[in-house]
């Protein structure tokens, strides 16, 4: 039976081309839903987002019992859980865009707006840039090294080191992947990394943390 991907509809997603590049990396059945009954008898589960820290956190505690049937699911049910972009700042305790936001607080720490004093690094960092992945390796193997697509001005910044998978360099290094046991969250745009991004997406399908 073709496992129950859940692709999280919160209004603040490329939601189609998020659920178009798991269909190239192999998913079978790709749903697009903002119905907590189903995020909790789903086998896997995607959180997209762009924008900023606040609307799309806003956005998903504005859904009744999404943020419940997250935790209960990935949390206490062990799903494989994958953040991508702002989906996974929001993996954090906190963000600091416009004011102080309460994230899942599923890997401490806070999102951070990147800050650099050389008038050449531009933010937001965009664009393509390398993903180091060090020996360290809390996404079991999911994170591979290569190039990915970066578009945020906002950046994921760990309390403890052992949670970051992957580390990109925009003047100075930036957090590019966390992972903590059945929960990875991606800074870049695996949908938007072409062959780099549907090979994360297909490990992500088989993946059995």
């Amino acid at each position: 039976m073709a496992e129950k991907l859940a692709l999280i509809d919160y209004g603040a997603g490329n939601l189609q081309s998020v659920a178009n590049a798991l269909k190239a990396a192999g998913a079978e059945k790709v749903t697009i839903t903002a119905d907590p009954m189903f995020v909790r008898t789903a086998d896997r589960i995607v959180l997209p987002g762009v924008g900023a820290f606040k609307s799309c956190a806003d956005a998903l505690w504005a859904i009744p019992g999404m943020v419940d049937a997250l935790h209960e699911r990935v949390q206490i049910g062990g799903a494989p859980f994958l953040g991508i972009c702002v989906g996974m700042q929001l993996l954090a305790s906190r963000g600091l865009e416009f004011g102080t936001t309460p994230g899942l607080d599923w890997i401490a720490g806070e999102v951070r707006r990147i800050e650099r004093d050389d008038p050449a690094i531009k933010v937001p960092h965009m664009g393509w840039n390398d993903v180091g992945v060090g020996r360290h390796d809390p996404a079991q193997g999911l994170i591979a090294a290569g190039e990915a697509y970066f578009l945020h001005s906002y950046h994921f910044v760990p309390d403890e080191g052992h949670a970051i998978a992957a580390m990109t360099d925009h003047g100075g290094g930036l957090v590019a992947a966390v992972a903590q046991d059945n929960v990875v969250g991606v800074q870049f745009h695996p949908e938007k990394s072409q062959a780099y991004g549907l090979a994360l997406l297909t490990r992500f399908l088989d993946w059995k943390p």
